[in-house]
């Protein structure tokens, strides 16, 4: 049967179910590519000490890159930041990546613009480290080592288990420069935490419906979570079509929550204890204003429940998920085929 005579929705929601597997080959592999990085970090392939990170992607591998950003800071306590690619690919800027780590994020390993850009980072100095779902793709040819996320074949064009894929990938990276920060017990309960999540759609189905007249949402989220946010933005505006905004929860109150209102709801992806406090301000301001939201965390009852006691660097992995399966419930509402959104492809071949 071909693509086009299935009931849409079906090959994303077979893909997204497929995500406890991948997480879980991952979670197993863990030590190894922790240590397969760890031997290629600068100062070991090449002299020198780490002068920083640089996270290089686009689309939902961009928004893979801001969790890595964070992660990799924090590990490695060294600068980290997100590649401008037109800085190379456009302006021909001349930059000395002596030093430096390049982490290069593409699902499909062929996105000409991630290439090329992974490849004159390299060519200036940086140990590049690619991710990525293909085996042979064009990325893994100018990488010093790519980490092969192995989530077998994804035929809906909006990316499911390849993005919970990476961020699990990106963990590892980052574990390198402490291997302390995912513990053994956080990858042990991953998968079947991710399995839970995928039997229990109900909650994203709920919220589809109490907003699915909606043509404006935001997403919001802090630290590790923000990353959830503009994962869980982007599926929507890619399925949905509908305007959803991803965006920093600090960000959210220096100006743009001023344009909420009763027909704008607003998705808060919890940060945990860290951000306990902002998120009940805002979440109180919220209420007070008449702005229909709903919470994306443990406990979340009438949003969408995430498990007690996460690990906050596993924390986001759950979240995108359900994330996920709200693009899913609110795309199939809409009376759309979330497998194939019009005017989308699986490679967008910028440059």
């Amino acid at each position: 049967m071909s693509d086009d005579a299935l009931t849409p929705g079906t090959l994303m929601t077979a893909e997204l179910a497929e995500q406890p597997a991948v997480l879980a080959r991952l979670a197993a592999r863990h030590a190894a590519d922790r240590d397969r990085v760890g031997a290629v970090l600068p100062g070991r392939l090449r002299s020198g000490r780490l002068a920083g990170t640089v996270l290089l992607a686009r689309g939902s591998s961009d928004n893979v890159a801001v969790y890595g950003r964070y992660l990799i800071e924090m590990a490695s306590r060294r600068p980290a930041g997100l590649a401008a690619p037109s800085v190379h690919t456009r302006y021909q800027a001349e930059v000395d990546y002596s030093g430096y780590l390049a982490v290069a994020l593409s699902q499909s390993g062929a996105t000409p613009e991630v290439v090329e850009t992974a490849g004159y980072l390299r060519r200036s100095g940086a140990v590049v480290i690619g991710i990525t779902n293909e085996p042979g793709s064009p990325l893994t040819q100018v990488c010093d080592l790519t980490l092969l996320t192995e989530a077998g074949p994804e035929l809906a064009v909006p990316a499911t288990k390849t993005v919970t894929a990476q961020l699990l990938a990106v963990a590892a990276v980052a574990a390198a420069y402490d291997p302390a920060l995912v513990t053994a017990a956080a990858l042990a309960a991953l998968p079947g935490q991710a399995a839970a999540l995928v039997a229990d759609p109900g909650p994203a189905e709920a919220i589809a419906a109490r907003w699915s007249d909606a043509r404006r949402l935001v997403v919001t989220g802090r630290g590790l979570a923000y990353a959830a946010a503009l994962e869980t933005a982007l599926k929507i505006k890619e399925t949905v079509r509908v305007h959803a905004e991803g965006l920093s929860s600090a960000d959210l109150l220096h100006g743009p929550i001023a344009a909420l209102d009763s027909g704008l709801p607003v998705l808060l992806v919890s940060g945990g204890e860290r951000f306990a406090a902002d998120e009940t301000a805002l979440t109180a301001r919220l209420c007070a204003e008449g702005v229909p939201y709903a919470v994306c965390g443990p406990g979340a009852a009438a949003g969408l429940p995430l498990p007690a006691g996460l690990s906050e660097v596993t924390a986001p992995i759950l979240a995108t998920i359900r994330g996920q399966q709200l693009a899913l419930a609110l795309s199939l509402r809409h009376g759309l085929n979330p497998d194939a959104p019009a005017g989308l492809s699986k490679v967008t071949a910028t440059h």
